[in-house]
């Protein structure tokens, strides 16, 4: 008898110890202040995001197919999960109840003998115009482009073809369409990333499609049967937008414009290279769209004519993004994730485990200044949700450098911080953001030539490209308001800076040896004030 109690209170203990130990790891797992030391000790960890999305192994470059319905949104994007550089392409997939917590799926697509998955996109057929839908079920049609390695190794011109694939589950698995390819290719070498919305002027699906250094526009009733519309671009308009590299990725739609009963077109372009600061980024142009042509608007292209080209974002990482579809914010404005890399040095960062993430999703809304329509974009409301543990400091004296925030405060590995200059003059400011090991990362504005910068130069990892650090990226400062206002995005490898209400954007990554532990600020002027410093953590997933 006594052998059975003490086994029973030995199980009894045992199970005791296990409930525990399950009850801490889920203690843990809710805590964000608390670190897995093991996880931190390998690179590939140190580096990931905290909030921004990442696959957990391999290789991630554009998003594709981003769609919202029945309470989700649906992320898919290029991916290789068999090697940390680009590879052969598959769509991996990933799902969200709000655009920030991010949960990685199965793999949506593969490739097949008819080639690589590249870039696409993905529309709810609500009222069922392909004839997939079975039984009452809303079909998701994706659409993509076939990127044939056999065409192009014998050196042929048509390597890309457009082909589209169904899903009755609401994007967790699909099927490829026994006609594929819906599209053959006309004798365009670069012809791929079909991007489609729903016409409801026209009743009727819009694609574009980026060829060469032009966006071809197609028309079809039932996403199987495609028509050639027009195209924008190309020799006949060189001079406008920017044409130093390949057009991908295009985006199409319409945008109330701010403060008035107005509503424009905006076509997205992505370019690679010819960026404003070096490598891959996005151009966009403003106009109207009359269901079969875009007519840039005069303003807008007199603007171009100048030599003023607009851009999304002015940093060098925020490539190939496009918005979502079905679905925009409460004032008509267009949500939107871009990939937080660059084509001069992707293959290269130091991570290994997995390479590339996401930019945060942002909502773009247009305005209109003296010169002519723009676009601005800001992180989505959505992220509010994970702030935390405000830090608030107002009317700061800014005296040679000045300390801001320090560790003890915030953890500026994931952290929301805005601020505010009311009279900003001619001053010149630059933050600083540094650690123990001497690692700094500079940005700010200068009041000499109207432009803000962002120096990586000393953040750390550098050397695995000669071109991720060679030069400051700078922009120019497009609001003419006295009051400069800031929001920034901290998450351990990246900084989103949104500047003057989003009209000027920045993103960049950048590898510390550790983590920053200190934000300050310096200014060359003596009566320099900082209005409004506003810091909060965010939660990690």
């Amino acid at each position: 008898m006594k052998n059975h109690h003490l086994k029973f209170v030995l199980v009894l203990a045992a199970l005791c110890l296990v409930l525990a130990c399950k009850d801490q790891g889920k203690k843990e797992d809710k805590d964000p202040a608390v670190h897995s030391e093991n996880a931190l000790d390998t690179e590939a960890e140190m580096y990931r995001p905290n909030f921004h999305f990442t696959p957990k192994v391999g290789w991630m470059n554009d998003p594709n197919g981003m769609f919202y319905y029945n309470g989700y949104y649906h992320l898919y994007y290029q991916h290789y999960p068999d090697g940390n550089k680009w590879g052969p392409m598959h769509w991996g997939h990933a799902i969200s109840t709000d655009m920030v917590a991010w949960k990685e799926q199965p793999i949506a697509l593969y490739p097949d003998e008819k080639g690589y998955i590249f870039s696409g996109s993905a529309v709810v057929d609500l009222e069922n115009t392909s004839g997939f839908g079975i039984g009452g079920k809303v079909p998701i049609i994706a659409m993509f482009t076939y990127h044939n390695t056999d065409i192009k190794k014998a050196k042929g011109i048509d390597v890309e073809s457009q082909a589209i694939a169904y899903s009755l589950d609401e994007g967790l698995t699909w099927t490829k369409y026994s006609g594929n390819p819906v599209i053959e290719n006309p004798g365009i070498r670069n012809f791929r990333d079909p991007k489609v919305s729903w016409n409801k002027e026209q009743k009727k699906w819009i694609m574009v499609l980026a060829a060469n250094d032009k966006v071809m526009f197609y028309g079809s009733k039932d996403l199987k049967s495609w028509e050639l519309l027009s195209d924008f671009g190309g020799d006949w308009d060189r001079e406008l937008g920017t044409h130093g590299g390949v057009w991908e990725c295009p985006d199409l739609f319409p945008i109330p414009v701010e403060g008035s009963e107005e509503t424009k077109w905006v076509l997205l372009v992505s370019i690679n290279p010819g960026g404003p600061n070096g490598g891959s980024a996005t151009q966009y142009f403003i106009g109207d769209f009359d269901g079969t042509k875009f007519i840039m608007d005069t303003e807008f292209e007199a603007v171009l004519n100048k030599g003023q080209n607009h851009w999304l974002d002015f940093g060098k990482d925020n490539y190939a993004g496009v918005s979502f579809s079905n679905v925009t914010s409460k004032d008509g404005g267009k949500f939107y994730m871009g990939w937080m890399s660059n084509w001069e040095y992707a293959n290269k960062v130091p991570t290994e485990t997995w390479r590339s993430a996401m930019t945060v999703a942002r909502e773009i809304k247009m305005f209109k200044d003296d010169k002519s329509y723009r676009l601005a974009s800001h992180p989505v409301d959505e992220i509010d949700a994970y702030k935390v543990g405000k830090y608030k400091k107002e009317n700061i004296q800014v005296d040679g450098e000045t300390a801001l925030i320090k560790v003890e405060k915030v953890d500026l590995s994931r952290a929301a911080i805005n601020f505010t200059i009311s009279e900003l003059k001619k001053d010149s400011f630059t933050f600083k953001l540094s650690n123990k090991v001497g690692d700094e990362l500079s940005f700010g504005y200068d009041g000499t030539n109207n432009t803000y910068f962002l120096d990586r130069s000393k953040s750390g990892k550098t050397g695995f490209s000669t071109t991720f650090s060679n030069k400051r990226s700078t922009a120019e400062r497009i609001s003419s308001s006295k009051q400069l206002t800031g929001t920034l995005l901290l998450d351990k490898t990246s900084i989103e800076l949104f500047y003057d209400d989003g009209s000027t954007v920045m993103t960049e990554i950048f590898f510390p040896n550790a983590p920053f532990e200190t934000l300050s600020v310096a200014s060359v002027s003596q009566d320099f004030i900082l209005d409004n410093l506003e810091v909060n953590q965010l939660n990690r997933h």
